[in-house]
């Protein structure tokens, strides 16, 4: 079957694209990080006001791409270490597609009235003490993570 945008090659690409969504949806701020310690990358923009971070973790894409593809030594010609570089590197490009897409779905909802700003991105709204309030929400205990 395969895995959503397993065959992207756009990474850098993809957040031109982000950026390109977010200034035409009127953010004036807009910047984006790789946190390689915690395998994530980091979209943050202003908009209204509003501040919001949206992490994506790479590691999440590479943990399902190694489970879609499981290492096979009588069938790769590289060792489990390189199997798992190239799901990383994978991860790291997929992961930019992915948020292009979810950032651009989620401003047309706004845009054409579906859903309201707050609606779109509660969870990477950030608050004055600088948590999202999904970070608020799971740390006083309103909201369980699903696996944690």
């Amino acid at each position: 079957m395969g895995l959503p945008y397993e065959n992207a090659t756009s990474g850098s690409a993809a957040l031109d694209d982000i950026r390109k969504v977010l200034t035409r949806f009127g953010c004036p701020r807009f910047g984006t990080m790789t946190d390689n310690e915690k395998g994530e990358l980091l979209v943050q923009f202003s908009y209204r006001g509003r501040d919001v971070t949206v992490k994506a973790s790479y590691r999440g894409y590479a943990a399902a791409w190694l489970q879609e593809y499981p290492y096979n030594p009588s069938r790769h010609r590289r060792t489990r270490e390189q199997h798992e570089a190239r799901a990383m590197d994978q991860a790291q490009v997929s992961v930019c597609s992915v948020l292009r897409d979810w950032i651009k779905g989620q401003t047309i909802a706004i845009e054409v009235g579906i859903l309201t700003f707050e609606g779109a991105f509660l969870g990477q709204i950030l608050l004055p003490n600088g948590k999202t309030v999904m970070e608020h929400a799971v740390a006083a205990g309103l909201l369980q993570i699903e696996g944690k």
